[in-house]
This record gives C-alpha cells, structure tokens and sequence, in this order.
C-alpha cells in the first residue's frame, strides 16, 4: 500500500514536490554539490546513465547509493576489476541434475541501480556486456535475450588520473552515457560538516524513501512529455552540426548526441517548474551531454577532456540563441 501511495503522488501531479523532496535526500547524503545532484537527477529522469570521472573519495559511491535509497529500488555495486568475466556481470546458466535443465542465476546486472565502480579497470568483452545492457536494456545469455528491470540507471565511475592497468572507454562506450560528470572537493565549510557527522548514526528508516520505481517511471513520463519547440529543435541541430565543424574537433556530435541533448534539456526543465523547454535548459546542459561524444585532434586522456568542454563552450558562444 506504501508503494502504490508513493507512485499515486506523482500521478496526482505533485510532480515538483517529488523532485524537491528527491533533491534533498540525496542532499542528507552528498553535502554542498547540489549542482551535482542537479545533474544525476537529470540523467535519472532522462532515462540516461551517468559517469562520473573523479579522483577517489569524492562521493561517487555516496552519489549513487542516496539515489538509489530515494528512490526505493534495488542497488548493487560492481567493482570492476581486470578479472572480471561478462558472466560475472549477466549471470549464468547452472545444470541441474535433479530437473536435468539448466538454470539461470541471473547477476548483479539485475538491479535498478548499478554503480559500476572503476568501469576502466575490466576487460573490453565485460564493457561491451554492460554496453548492451546500458544501449537495450536486456542481455544475452546463451542465446536468450533477458529485459532488465525498469528503471534501470548505471552510474559508471573512473578515476581520471590513474591509468595504471585500465582499458580505456571505447567511443561507443561513452556515447551511452547521457552525462559525463564530476564531483569535485567539497568546500572547507562542507568538508567540516562531513567530518562533524563522522560516527553518528545515521538516519536509514522509510523516512528517506521519497518514491518507488513505478513513483519514478512516472516521473520519467513527465519528462518525456515537457513541449519542445521548433525553434528549440532547430537551436539544438545548429548546436549538434557546430561541433562536427569546430576547430580541434576530429569527429563531432552524432544524432545520437542530439537526441540525449533533447531528452537532457527535457529533464532540465522539469526540474526548473516548467513544462517546456527554453535556451537555457540546453545551454546549461550542453557541456555535460555533448564534450564525452567529441573525438578531439591530437588530445590524451585529461587534455581531452578539458579540450572537448572548452570546444563545447565556443559552440555555445558562436551559435545564436533563438529569441
């Protein structure tokens, strides 16, 4: 009855006071970066995956755990490592000789919330089977193909310093997730915070479950649903064809870029109150969603990435808003 009542809010259209509600729980959990929370929770309502590129002990984990616990579904954490197997990942068929079939044991994949730590530290085979689960949302195994539960939300971390033993995201890969993220140090006031609450308990009860899986595809709905207008269509192909022409840029944003910049921009404005999609919706989400599908000229690791927001940036400045 809980459940249903939480999903019944949203229906009823208390779709605003949901998200302040999410916001702040995820708040009690991830201090002083509502920018941050901003962002995951725009992935979220986007049906996009999240990456999140930061050194360790930033609040990755805390990230993806507090949302996972506000919205009420299932999460699990998966350390990549070198050894790690796509079955490991998707599960796998076990005999059993008393049925004589086999069975399957399906595997952490199966979650509502994945956080999928250290995502470069595995093998290419095992990113590809998160690729097909993040790209389909279902995977194969032993010729089966296997849907995943709904809402199905993967937060991929890396660290973008140590490159020790990883394999590198291929650019397919990355052009999965709808945002490239990071966290960043908190503020001295903040870090005094976390280190005041250091050993006190803390608060686990119903009291911060804001709403269950079906409370969020309902929310996802009212996403999909925020009016986009012609010139807004046209703003964002003017965006997405700047890049493929920007200086430094080797490849550019494809459709499938401006399509997540679309659903990006959707998710921005409903969680700014409003049910249609204005210029700053896109701008404020642009460098997020566009920099990680740019293949820069000439740029390694860290340098690519700041030289991809900076080309972002400049498309920004060049293409004209609409008025």
């Amino acid at each position: 009855m809980e459940s249903r009542g939480k999903a019944a809010d949203v229906a009823a259209g208390t779709e605003r006071e949901v998200i302040e509600r999410l916001s702040a729980a995820v708040a009690v959990a991830l201090k002083g970066k509502p920018d941050v929370i901003r962002l995951a929770l725009t992935a979220l309502l986007a049906r996009g995956h999240l990456l999140v590129e930061d050194v360790p002990g930033v609040g990755k984990t805390t990230l993806a755990a507090a949302l996972a616990r506000a919205v009420g579904g299932r999460f699990v954490r998966i350390q990549f490592t070198s050894d790690m197997l796509p079955s490991d990942l998707v599960g796998v068929s076990i005999f059993d000789p008393q049925a004589r079939r086999f069975d399957f044991r399906p595997g952490p994949i199966f979650s509502n919330m994945v956080l999928a730590d250290e995502i470069n530290r595995t093998t290419p085979k095992t990113q590809s089977a998160l690729l097909e689960a993040m790209s389909e949302g279902h995977v194969s195994v032993d010729g089966v193909t296997r849907s995943l539960p709904e809402p199905f939300f993967v937060v991929a971390t890396q660290n973008p310093v140590e490159h020790h033993g990883t394999f590198p995201l291929p650019d397919s890969q990355l052009d999965r997730f709808l945002l490239r993220i990071s966290i960043g140090y908190p503020s001295a006031a903040d870090e005094r915070r976390i280190l005041a609450s250091d050993g006190v308990p803390r608060d686990e009860d119903d009291a911060s479950v804001v709403t269950d899986p079906e409370g969020l595809a309902l929310l996802q709905r009212a996403a999909e649903q925020v009016k986009v207008s012609e010139l807004m269509l046209d703003y964002i192909v003017a965006l997405t064809h700047a890049t493929r022409r920007s200086p430094g840029v080797a490849i550019g944003v494809s459709p499938r870029g401006s399509l997540a910049l679309l659903r990006a921009a959707r998710a921005t404005a409903l969680l700014c109150r409003r049910d249609f999609v204005i210029p700053d919706d896109v701008k404020v989400i642009a460098t997020p969603t566009l920099s990680h599908r740019l293949v820069m000229e000439g740029a390694e690791d860290g340098a690519d990435r700041e030289a991809a927001e900076e080309a972002i940036r400049e498309v920004l400045q060049s293409v004209p808003v609409p008025r």
